[in-house]
């Protein structure tokens, strides 16, 4: 079972976005921050913790849940698209990073970090608002596909992983030990388990992971947004210290990431062995190795900028 979640140390729901979106800190006030982008979309920040929390130590990491996901609840009638979501993190780091963000993204939050930096450095879509800043740096953990043909790839592979015979081993044992009606809490903790073990080298880690939930409707309209994606071009000009984590065994291709580094100017590849798509929970001590020598290389202190 995850381990228990701490208490933030601050929260509160954002004034600046058309929607009030839910924000938690973590870490000493005045350290360094890190603005925290969770994957999905549709999903909520907490699923990267308590792991993630390793690093505030040293950092102040600033979570929020995106529109539509986990607390910041969404009822509109329009559909919640990428561009929604870039301008909702431009108003957020306005609000809650002064200065140029350092920004950290898992998963999607990799792909809608990437999207905003892109609008930062001139990309023009969509308009950010007045005052919006470049990122300093970025941090893209497992980041999501740069073209919708990685994502074509990523779905075959992941459905072929949850159909495969380690996963269908973890559903027989989860009918076998009559969960179901003995205990219905342990039962639905083990299909969440099942429903996301394809992600994972080891599928039994998955029992690490904190369970959380994707809003289907926000996950898709994003998607459907994104159309036949391609952000090749857009990525010539970020041109801020990228460090790019990926796991040898992730479902989304190796090569979505060793492209986006060839192409970002300033950008670098780190692999990790024996991680699938959550390195925080597979590989957190290769991990986190990697994510402080980037942090502590391209700190404003240690470049003299």
């Amino acid at each position: 079972m995850p381990n228990e979640i701490p208490p933030p140390r601050e929260s509160g729901f954002t004034k600046s976005t058309s929607l009030p979106l839910y924000w938690a800190k973590y870490g000493p006030p005045g350290a360094p921050q890190l603005l925290m982008l969770h994957g999905g979309p549709g999903a909520h920040h907490d699923y990267m913790l308590p792991q993630m929390l390793e690093l505030a130590h040293d950092y102040e990491l600033v979570f929020y849940d995106q529109r539509g996901g986990g607390r910041s609840k969404y009822d509109g009638p329009e559909a919640i698209t990428w561009r929604t979501q870039v301008l909702d993190l431009a108003l957020v780091a306005q609000e809650l990073v002064p200065g140029a963000p350092s920004i950290l993204g898992y998963s999607w939050g990799g792909l809608l970090a990437m999207l905003y930096a892109i609008a930062a450095n001139g990309g023009g879509d969509p308009p950010l608002p007045a005052g919006s800043l470049a990122p300093r740096r970025l941090v893209l953990m497992s980041p999501a596909p740069v073209t919708r043909e990685f994502r074509e790839d990523f779905e075959v592979e992941l459905a072929e992983r949850q159909a495969g015979g380690a996963v269908e081993q973890l559903r027989a044992q989860v009918v076998a030990t009559g969960l179901r009606d003995r205990d219905p809490a342990s039962y639905r903790q083990r299909l969440f388990e099942i429903s996301v073990a394809g992600y994972f080298a080891d599928p039994a880690r998955a029992r690490e992971l904190t369970p959380f939930r994707v809003t289907g409707r926000v996950q898709k309209s994003v998607w459907d947004s994104l159309d036949d994606y391609d952000i090749r071009d857009g990525l010539k000009h970020v041109r801020c210290p990228v460090l790019i984590v990926h796991g040898r065994e992730d479902p989304i291709p190796l090569e979505s990431s060793r492209l986006a580094a060839s192409i970002m100017p300033h950008a670098r590849l780190e692999v990790l062995d024996g991680s699938g798509h959550v390195p925080y929970v597979e590989a957190a001590e290769a991990l986190f190795a990697a994510l402080r020598r980037f942090l502590t290389q391209t700190d404003p202190a240690t470049i003299g900028s």
